[in-house]
C-alpha cells in the first residue's frame, strides 16, 4: 500500500502545497514552511528537523487544518517518514538498562504503564522483533513520542535521554 499525504504551507490548507509518497527528508526545497496536511493514505512520522530529527508525531488517515495547535508543536514539520503496512504478529523485548541488561520483558500486545504491569521504573533499550510500535515518555500513550522499526535498540541516551513508559502497536487498523 503506498502511502499519500499533501503538505501545504499555512493552516485550513491554504497556500502553496507539495504532494508526497515516500520519505521526504527535507521539505525546504518544496515550501518554505508547512502549518496543515491531509494525510489521504498511510501511517506517516512527522519530525520537526530535517533528516528525520527533533520531535516525532504520528499521523494517519485524516485532515490536519492546524496541526500545531493539536499537538502543542513549536516548530512545523521539516521532514517525514511513511510507515509501511505490517500485518504479521507483533513482538518486542524491553530492557530497564542499557545494552539490554536489567529486568527484560517480551511484549506481544499494547503497554500503557510498564511500572504498574511490569514494575519496570523505565526501559533503556529494546529489540523490536516483529512489528512497528511507537513508545512514549508517559504512561497512557502520553508525552513525546518515538517510532520503532524491527531491529536493536542499545541505548535511548542518544534520543535525549528518553525515559519510555509506554507503548503501542501500529496496527493495520490506522491505515
Amino acid at each position: 500500500m503506498m502511502g499519500k499525504v499533501i503538505f501545504y504551507e499555512d493552516r485550513n490548507f491554504q497556500g502553496r502545497s507539495y504532494e508526497c509518497m515516500s520519505d521526504c527528508g527535507d521539505f525546504s526545497s518544496h515550501m518554505n514552511r508547512c502549518h496543515s496536511c491531509r494525510v489521504e493514505s498511510g501511517c506517516w512520522m512527522m519530525y520537526d528537523h530535517p533528516n528525520y530529527m527533533g520531535n516525532q508525531y504520528f499521523f494517519k488517515r485524516g485532515e490536519y487544518a492546524d496541526y500545531m495547535s493539536m499537538f502543542g508543536m513549536s516548530n512545523c514539520i521539516r521532514s517525514c517518514r511513511m510507515i509501511p503496512m505490517y500485518k504479521g504478529s507483533y513482538k518486542m523485548r524491553i530492557y530497564e538498562r542499557e545494552n539490554f541488561m536489567g529486568q527484560m520483558h517480551e511484549m506481544m500486545d499494547d503497554c500503557d504503564n510498564i511500572m504498574d504491569r511490569y514494575r519496570m521504573s523505565h526501559c533503556q533499550s529494546c529489540h523490536v522483533m516483529d512489528g512497528h510500535w511507537l513508545m512514549y515518555e508517559q504512561p497512557h500513550y502520553r508525552g513525546k513520542m518515538s517510532y520503532f522499526r524491527p531491529g536493536e535498540y542499545r541505548s535511548f541516551s542518544n534520543m535525549g535521554g528518553m525515559r519510555f513508559m509506554s507503548m503501542r502497536r501500529i496496527m493495520d487498523s490506522y491505515y
